[in-house]
């Protein structure tokens, strides 16, 4: 899995627990181990740029998915998963630090932008959380996924609640 993670906000975030936990949620996901992913962190300025460009929405948010080749997970477990271009993340820690903060279960900025990241990676594969039906699919398998990151490592607790809009 080729992953980058390139830090353009001026905020010092960590890299390798971002690194680490794309990874594992590509895994989890049966996603080709040649397949690519690029992680961009932004400040708050570069985030709302992109937040008005692309969404036709004021202010920066907090996580932003830009799929390349859809790449979809395998339907079967015998199936073999399709190689590609998965996209880029672009994350702000600016936004994550605040919702942390504000979240019922409060949590740092780094455990934010993991849990932002494996949401990333879930819309590149094409969930979304519009419809009740599909948030929940989407925000389960989101739980699911950074539990186990957390538990492989050791972490106390379950992983902090959904603060994405």
């Amino acid at each position: 899995m080729s992953i980058d993670v390139n830090n353009e906000s001026g905020t010092e975030v960590d890299e390798q627990a971002i690194l680490d936990i794309a990874r594992y949620a590509l895994a989890r996901m049966r996603i080709h181990p040649l397949s690519e992913l690029s992680v961009i962190v932004v400040d708050a300025d570069a985030m709302e740029q992109l937040h008005i460009q692309w969404m036709d929405l004021p202010g920066p948010t907090d996580v932003m998915s830009f799929p390349m080749d859809e790449l979809r997970p395998p339907g079967k477990d015998d199936e073999e998963p399709p190689q590609g271009l998965l996209g880029d993340i672009v994350l702000c820690p600016e936004v994550a630090a605040k919702q942390g903060a504000e979240a019922e279960t409060q949590h740092s900025m780094d455990e934010e932008l993991q849990l932002l990241t494996v949401h990333g990676v879930l819309h590149l594969l094409g969930y979304d959380h519009e419809e009740p039906d599909e948030k929940a699919e989407m925000f389960g398998l989101q739980a699911a996924i950074v539990d186990g990151w957390r538990a492989e490592r050791g972490m106390d607790g379950p992983s902090p609640a959904p603060t994405v809009s």
